[in-house]
This record gives structure tokens, C-alpha cells and sequence, in this order.
């Protein structure tokens, strides 16, 4: 009868604990907090150091993941192999929104703690109408350019003189502007510059098509005056070896340019001419995710975390640690930071970038239009049917997707 009395009571705690989602920490446990993350060495290196400080009370750890989103999809939700909460880039918030497994993050945070961001970084963090990341900093691409050739002055102002110093500057093994023109991330400037997008905010592909041919036909006659070749190598090599005087590229170019000996200098991007609207490149915007089970499990140590990284002080580390463009705008006060050509670049050009897609048919269109960049920028077809098959292809897979 014990032995009876005994199992049952045992099988009614185990109900318990399922109907409640599972045992909830205590003690060190909840104070603990797992983070996923893809950074580089110097970003964790000065979130660690600050976290030490400003919250003392609680355990971080911080796992790299070199596959981190296909790692979170095999993990969902599960408290026994997900991390509490994750750093990446926003754009795949709408497909693990849609998974299920996020947590709003405003409803964790005290009141007006968003107060100082960026209006780029929320609308960036935001799908649906909710947030789901707190930014933390954001990375746009930049025009930068070899002072040994190219001098402050001569800087486009506009795709036309652009294009004129092209011209000049361009033979011999020489060029006088290299982007990776075929890759969907860089060649998106060039459409938002037309007025359109690659996709839209309710999934349709192409919202405004005429845009994006003429697009398109305009690029073309810079691609003209480029290599066939522009992967990430060849023109980070031509740059880098001074057989370029120009390029687009993000801040991770940097580094690799002042170690060469370059005179780096930073413009604006170009306005085109036809239209008067800047060049307008993507803005990825890093900050913190939150699984739902760790929302409702660590609640406390959550918001606690969460309260800390609000802070600029954080941001400011970030910035001078590893040219990170923080998210917080009291960061831009820091005489430090003030002074830092690269960050106050990526601020300047946050005025105009576009967040990247971060709804789930976006990773169609990646492939769409990769695809059809290859078609008109080095395979020589017609830009009129490469975009109709282009649009025809991303409209049955996103149709797919439904």
C-alpha cells in the first residue's frame, strides 16, 4: 500500500511539472543565463568584460555557433539543448518568430529603456508589429576610397561623376570602382536608389517592377567599366593591392585596408542622378534574442541582463573594441567615439540604409536575385526577360511557402 501510495504521489508531481512546462531553476541555475552567438573574438571579449561589472550576480556564458540558425531550428524551444537567448543579425527574426520560439523582448524591458535607439535598429527588430531583439549595434556597407588616387574632392556626389571618373580611371589593369555587383546584399543599393525594393513588407517580390528594370539598365553601364569576376575576394584583392581606387564595402574591410597602408577615406554614397535618391545600402542590425521558455523560466535574470545592455556604456565598448556602430544614440556623445571616422560614417549613412528583409520569403529572393543578376551583369541577357522569369520564379516560391 505504501509502495502504491507512493508511485501515485510521484506520477501527480510528475503531471505538475509537465502541465507547468517542466521544473523551473532555482538558485544558481536561474542566475545562469546560456548565449548562442556568431561574433567575433573582440565583440564577446567586451561584452564579458562589461557584463563582469554590471551584473555580477548572474552566470553568462557565451557558446560560439558558427551554424547558428540552423542549429536553433533543430533546437526550437527545448530547455534541455536551446540557449536562454542569442546574438545575431535581425534578419532571421520572422522566420523564428513564425517557429515560435521567440519572446517579445519590450515587455522585458522597464519603461523608455528603447528611448535611445535608433529609429532604423527597432524597425529593423520588429516583425508584425512586435519587437523581438534588443539592438545592440548595426553594420551598413560605405563608399571608401584610396586617397593615394582618388583625392577628397574628387568623392562622387552622384552616380554621374561616378561614373565620369570610371571612365578616367579605368584601364590597364586599373579600375576607378569595384563593388561586387552580382551579389543580391550589394546590388540592393542600386534598386532602393530607384525606389523599389527586393521585396516588400507583405512578401510580394518586387513591389514596384518598372524600378527595378530600370534599375537594372542603369547599373549596367558601371558594370561596363568593372571585372567580370567580383566576389568578395577579387575585389577586396583589387582594393586592397591599389589596383582600385574605389569601392563599396562594409566595415570589416577596414582593418585589412589601414594594415595595407592605405589612406582610407569614407563619403557619403552617391545619389543617382535619375532619380535623386541616395544609393542606399542594406543596415544589419546585431542585438539580443530571447527563447520563450527562458522569458518565462528566468524571468528575473532576463530582464536583468536585458536592463544592462541598455546601457550606452556597453555600446561605447562595442564601438571602440571593434568599430561597431552602436544602437544607442548616446553612444555618438563619447569624445571617443565622436572622433571615429568609421563609426560616425555607418551613423551618418543609418540616416538612409535600409534594414535588411527580416521576413521569412526573404530567403527566396536571395537566391531569385542572385540568379538574376548572373543573367544580366555577366551573361549578357536581356534585362527585360531575365527580370520577367526573375519575378515569375520568386512569385511560385514564396506562393510555395504559404
Amino acid at each position: 500500500m505504501k509502495r502504491l501510495t507512493a508511485l501515485l504521489l510521484a506520477l501527480t508531481i510528475l503531471l505538475g511539472l509537465a502541465a507547468c512546462g517542466g521544473p523551473k531553476p532555482s538558485g544558481a541555475d536561474a542566475n545562469k543565463l546560456v548565449v548562442w552567438h556568431d561574433k567575433e573574438d573582440a565583440v564577446i571579449e567586451a561584452l564579458s568584460a562589461y557584463l563582469e561589472e554590471a551584473v555580477p550576480d548572474l552566470e553568462i556564458v557565451f557558446e560560439k555557433k558558427t551554424s547558428l540558425t540552423d542549429s536553433l531550428k533543430l533546437v526550437g524551444n527545448d530547455p534541455t539543448a536551446a540557449p536562454d537567448l542569442f546574438i545575431f543579425a535581425h534578419d532571421k527574426i520572422g522566420v523564428f518568430a513564425e517557429m515560435g520560439i521567440l519572446a517579445p523582448v519590450a515587455e522585458l524591458l522597464g519603461e523608455g529603456a528603447l528611448a535611445d535607439c535608433l529609429p532604423m535598429t527597432l524597425s529593423a527588430a520588429t516583425y508584425k508589429g512586435t519587437l523581438y531583439q534588443l539592438p545592440l549595434y548595426f553594420e551598413t556597407l560605405l563608399f571608401m576610397y584610396n586617397r593615394r588616387y582618388m583625392q577628397d574632392d574628387e568623392a562622387p556626389a552622384t552616380t554621374g561623376e561616378l561614373l565620369d571618373y570610371m571612365g578616367r580611371n579605368t584601364g590597364r589593369g586599373r579600375y576607378g570602382f569595384v563593388e561586387q555587383h552580382s551579389t543580391a546584399y550589394y546590388s540592393a543599393a542600386w534598386i532602393h536608389g530607384f525606389g523599389d525594393s527586393i521585396i516588400g513588407e507583405d512578401g510580394t517580390p518586387f513591389p514596384d517592377a518598372q524600378a527595378v528594370r530600370d534599375a537594372l539598365a542603369y547599373h549596367l553601364q558601371f558594370v561596363a567599366l568593372m571585372p567580370g569576376e567580383t566576389e568578395y575576394s577579387t575585389v577586396n584583392t583589387l582594393f586592397l593591392e591599389g589596383k582600385a581606387d574605389a569601392t563599396i564595402g562594409g566595415p570589416w574591410m577596414v582593418p585589412s585596408a589601414r594594415d595595407a597602408g592605405i589612406d582610407l577615406g569614407i563619403a557619403p554614397m552617391p545619389t543617382v542622378d535619375v532619380t535623386g535618391k541616395p544609393l542606399a545600402p542594406y543596415s544589419g542590425v546585431q542585438g539580443v534574442h530571447v527563447l520563450k521558455f527562458a522569458a518565462e523560466g528566468k524571468t528575473e535574470a532576463v530582464k536583468t541582463l536585458l536592463s544592462a545592455l541598455t546601457d550606452p556604456a556597453i555600446g561605447t565598448s562595442l564601438a571602440l573594441a571593434s568599430g561597431c556602430a552602436p544602437a544607442n544614440v548616446k553612444c555618438y556623445d563619447d569624445p571617443a567615439v565622436a572622433g571615429d571616422e568609421l563609426v560616425q560614417s555607418m551613423r551618418a549613412t543609418a540616416e538612409i540604409a535600409v534594414p535588411m528583409p527580416n521576413i521569412p520569403e526573404m530567403d527566396v529572393m536571395w537566391t531569385v536575385v542572385g540568379n538574376l543578376l548572373t543573367d544580366v551583369n555577366l551573361s549578357g541577357k536581356d534585362v527585360g526577360a531575365s527580370f520577367d522569369a526573375a519575378l515569375a520564379k520568386a512569385s511560385e516560391l514564396i506562393a510555395a511557402m504559404k
